[in-house]
């Protein structure tokens, strides 16, 4: 376990924003991890845990309790022949790490979620998803810390109560993800492709399946070209992934929702709207750009993404105070001009509640 004093917490995360922490603490196993929470339990302090700050807006005005940097190592695969191989990865393995090892390995369920940055013991918190994918596909089992009771626990896939962009580590900090299980196909054709834009890339229907090396390179050009791979020379990529969520919307809300889309844009609008079981999913980013919000869009130092429309972004001098600030600008003029509130997707500890909720 390694200590440190006077961080920036600009340095930690990937939109570059946020104050000095006093106190930092990088945990390298899982009992450091533990014995790292449990001492800023004991003595009240705030706590902060941060994987690799990619779906994290830091406070301008630093951390004065705990930060707990998880950088836990461990993957264990289960031997043998079967159809499905167990993997076990502790919270703090990068992320995209494990989708290329799993790629290279022959096991298939995770090759949608390419490029994604961030830690393991991120991915079953927000149910991370892309291009039809999500981490609830294939997750076992997580292995948790709770604080309440001071208890190490195992949880079935079942009760982490897995939903879109969402799931029961979501709404509180009771719970710190200790290890995750995956449960991987042996297999290097890819699950049946769900997203259209994907399976035109790689030149199939929708249904169809590719070798996940094949999928992995095209889901990586795909965030390429929307700035959703970190690159330090392009502040396209200086954001918090996708902002917001796409809505979804009950029958009664949906029919408000295009009487008033109708209104705004002509009785001949279309709009992109998929079904959910709670009723229609909308597209965040096609609610944006309507309500007047172009790619590009600047308020100081913060801006919408000019490769895409849901990354707020920034621009090399922006604040935490900034990215909210032109967030709630959103959020405003979409619910005004729609009806529709939008939701943010990133961590925002300590900020007075953004985004109307």
């Amino acid at each position: 376990m390694t200590d440190r004093s006077g961080i920036r917490l600009c340095d930690l995360t990937t939109l570059r924003t946020g104050g000095t922490a006093s106190h930092a603490t990088s945990a390298e196993s899982l009992d450091e991890l533990v014995d790292a929470v449990r001492s800023a339990d004991a003595t009240s302090r705030d706590l902060l845990l941060i994987g690799d700050g990619s779906n994290l807006v830091a406070p301008d005005e630093g951390w004065a309790g705990d930060v707990v940097l998880i950088r836990t190592r461990a993957v264990d695969a289960s031997r043998g022949a079967g159809e499905y191989v167990q993997v076990r990865i502790a919270a703090g393995e990068p992320w995209d790490e494990i989708v290329a090892r799993s790629v290279d390995a022959g096991w298939s369920g995770l090759e949608c979620l390419s490029g994604i940055p961030g830690r393991t013991g991120a991915t079953p918190v927000q149910n991370v998803g892309a291009y039809g994918q999500t981490v609830a596909d294939s997750i076992s089992g997580v292995e948790i810390f709770d604080r309440d009771t001071d208890q190490r626990m195992s949880w079935s896939a079942a009760a982490c109560r897995f939903g879109y962009r969402d799931s029961r580590f979501k709404h509180t900090d009771r719970f710190v993800v200790l290890c995750v299980g995956f449960q991987l196909r042996r297999s290097r054709q890819s699950a049946p492709i769900r997203y259209p834009e994907l399976a035109a890339r790689l030149g199939l229907e929708v249904g169809e399946r590719a070798p996940t090396a094949d999928v992995r390179a095209a889901v990586l050009d795909l965030r390429r070209s929307k700035g959703m791979v970190l690159d330090a020379a392009d502040h396209d990529t200086w954001s918090a992934g996708s902002f917001f969520t796409n809505p979804i919307l009950t029958a009664a809300e949906y029919a408000r929702f295009t009487q008033r889309a109708a209104a705004h844009l002509g009785a001949a609008a279309q709009w992109p709207a998929y079904p959910d079981v709670r009723g229609h999913k909308l597209s965040a980013a096609w609610l944006i750009e309507q309500a007047g919000f172009a790619k590009g869009y600047a308020r100081g130092a913060a801006a919408v993404s000019g490769k895409h429309t849901l990354a707020l972004t920034n621009r090399g001098a922006a604040t935490s105070t900034d990215i909210l600030a032109l967030a709630a600008e959103i959020t405003a003029r979409v619910e005004s001009t729609f009806g529709v509130p939008l939701h943010a997707e990133p961590r925002i500890p300590r900020f007075s509640p953004p985004c109307g909720h």
